[in-house]
């Protein structure tokens, strides 16, 4: 028996033909190593999870049983098929971090096991407890009933969870030696330049003005924090009794010690507002254009008033063209893997152009503000 059709339980589809796993062998280990083996007996019915484009994640759904009267909800994620850049997709770092957060961030979801036995599933993979809530997508669910009010009550609510994040105690948390000391945006900038000219294909922007105008704008790291590195609506659970409360933040993949302003810069790339143009309307996954959303200048307000920081639009500028520079290398990654058939997911067929349009958001930011 292996995890690739049939309907999905609730919140995830069927598990596509090239991420199936032998799920027999997987509960095996699990009943044998998971923290809490409590309602683990049998096989679960899965699911995969389409929001994300990176690692897999999938939902283990265990039938009631004497032990779990209600069953069992668990959430497996491990790495996608194909290259993987260096240091990218390590399951045990994303557990141990999440493991560690814990204690001084509570949104995190409970940690339950971590195999690195490629005989298991074929790869690194880490199990965790499903936090039950709302997950947001492209637009809001009208069955939640929100209204312009609520909806911004909700958005204050999603800033303030990132400002909350930066504020913790990586030394209490035990998770300072993520870091790698001082010069944090200069490493970033040179990072994912390299990472765009290794994984450029020939139908996309060579995007050296940009790489160039960062390398040499780049500012000093303005604080060295605990950072997210991919904080989006699809990243948050909300509290189904409370749309306007965030219960969970997901996806620590990307999670480290740096600069909390790239950190908010990388978030914003993803923040489609109403008076956007059509080609970023067409490139949103979230609903950030919803009436009552903050814009992007009044996230950056609230999240520095919140964080005690204070930056200028000028300032800003730089954070805001490495944010859409870091999303067009993080698209042409994938869509690198789409265009050698390491992935045969259709939507990463569109990922190139999306590269340009970046290329393009970025450098008209550069040219019409001098």
């Amino acid at each position: 028996m292996t995890a690739t059709s049939g309907a999905g339980p609730s919140g995830a589809g069927p598990v596509r033909d090239e991420d199936a796993f032998d799920v027999p062998r997987v509960a095996s280990w699990l009943r044998e190593n998971a923290t809490d083996a409590g309602g683990l007996d049998g096989i679960p019915e899965v699911g995969q999870f389409g929001g994300g484009a990176s690692n897999l994640t999938y939902l283990l759904r265990y039938a009631a049983s004497a032990t779990a009267p209600a069953g069992r909800d668990l959430v497996l994620r491990r790495p996608p098929a194909g290259t993987k850049a260096k240091g990218a997709h390590d399951m045990r770092r994303e557990h141990d971090l999440q493991a560690a957060l814990a204690p001084v961030f509570p949104l995190v979801p409970r940690m339950v096991a971590c195999c690195q036995d490629h005989e298991v599933l074929g790869s690194d993979f880490y199990v965790m407890e499903r936090v039950a809530g709302i997950i947001l997508r492209r637009n809001l669910p009208v069955e939640l009933g929100l209204d312009a009010d609520t909806t911004r009550r909700l958005c204050v609510a999603a800033v303030d969870t990132l400002a909350d994040l930066h504020a913790v105690d990586v030394d209490d948390a035990g998770l300072a030696g993520l870091g790698r000391g001082p010069g944090y945006v200069g490493r970033q900038v040179a990072g994912w330049s390299e990472r765009y000219r290794k994984a450029r294909t020939p139908d996309v922007p060579d995007a050296e003005a940009v790489m160039a105008w960062l390398a040499a704008e780049q500012p000093p790291d303005v604080a060295t924090v605990l950072i997210h590195n991919d904080f989006r609506f699809d990243n948050l659970i909300l509290d189904p009794t409370d749309p306007t409360r965030i219960v969970g933040v997901l996806d620590w993949e990307l999670a480290t010690v740096g600069d909390p302003l790239m950190d908010l810069g990388s978030a914003l790339a993803y923040w489609v507002q109403a008076d956007d143009d059509l080609v970023m309307q067409r490139m949103r996954r979230q609903p950030t254009h919803a009436p009552g959303m903050l814009t992007r200048a009044e996230v950056v307000a609230r999240y520095t008033e919140r964080a005690g920081l204070v930056v200028s639009p000028q300032q800003w500028r730089f954070y805001e063209v490495f944010g859409l520079f870091r999303l067009a290398v993080i698209a042409q990654q994938i869509y690198y893997r789409f265009v050698h058939g390491q992935t045969t997911n259709p939507a990463f067929a569109e990922f190139g152009a999306a590269v340009a349009y970046l290329d393009y958001r970025s450098r008209s930011i550069l040219e019409s503000r001098g």
